[in-house]
């Protein structure tokens, strides 16, 4: 893994091997001894063909995939990173939200849960957020920079990622179309969390039932894992 400091800007690189699987933790720059986050949870998308004709020919042929495609060809941008730094045990959110007063009354909600949130203002900016972040949480209104709710292009993209990182991602899909908590859809949608629009005003109440009855189940889900060997 190559990392740069944010306050030297030292360039170096840690052996992948010896890195915590699927964990957040900081490190003290060599040069500077300034505090690291890193985040061993992230995946970097495999590299696209570099022909650029060839990927125009594969956007053409599947177009559905164009804005994901575009993301994952993306190079590096400093600019794109959510967080220039999150302290050890602080949890963060993704609000993907287009209405503005319910944006503003669940990004108060996050944050009296102790959330550091971002509002990205359209699908790709969500989507290269995520490139260099795992949230732990993510709430999306099926409707974000879409106006058909089957195009939902961050469901998409969280549907690309392994499973080893989806799991630590909890997402509330916020829909006018299905009813609340509904486990069935949830588990259709791939989502952890059903929120019909009309029940936001009990937002605070479902998220924290959702979460808990998410920790509950990895909470059996891992000790079943050990108790087999697996981990």
């Amino acid at each position: 893994m190559n990392i740069i400091c944010d306050q030297c800007k030292s360039k170096f690189k840690l052996d992948d091997e010896k890195l915590p699987k699927g964990q957040r933790f900081s490190i003290d720059c060599p040069k500077c001894k300034n505090k690291i986050a890193i985040d061993a949870r992230v995946v970097t998308p495999p590299p696209l063909a570099d022909d650029a004709r060839t990927f125009s020919a594969s956007l053409q042929q599947n177009p559905e995939k164009t804005l994901i495609d575009e993301v994952n060809r993306g190079s590096y941008d400093a600019s794109e990173k959510p967080f220039d730094f999150v302290e050890e045990g602080v949890e963060t959110a993704l609000l993907c939200e287009p209405d503005s007063s319910i944006r503003s009354k669940i990004h108060q909600i996050l944050n009296t849960m102790g959330y550091q949130t971002r509002e990205p203002e359209s699908a790709i900016a969500a989507l290269k957020q995520m490139r260099f972040h795992v949230f732990d949480i993510i709430v999306l209104n099926e409707r974000f920079d879409t106006e058909d709710p089957e195009d939902c292009m961050v469901l998409k993209y969280l549907d690309h990622l392994s499973i080893g990182i989806r799991r630590n991602i909890f997402v509330a899909f916020l829909t006018d179309r299905f009813r609340t908590m509904d486990n069935m859809m949830a588990f259709n949608k791939s989502v952890n969390l059903i929120v019909n629009l009309k029940n936001i005003d009990e937002f605070e109440k479902i998220l924290n039932r959702g979460v808990a009855d998410n920790a509950a189940f990895y909470r059996v889900f891992r000790e079943s894992l050990v108790k087999t060997g697996h981990i």
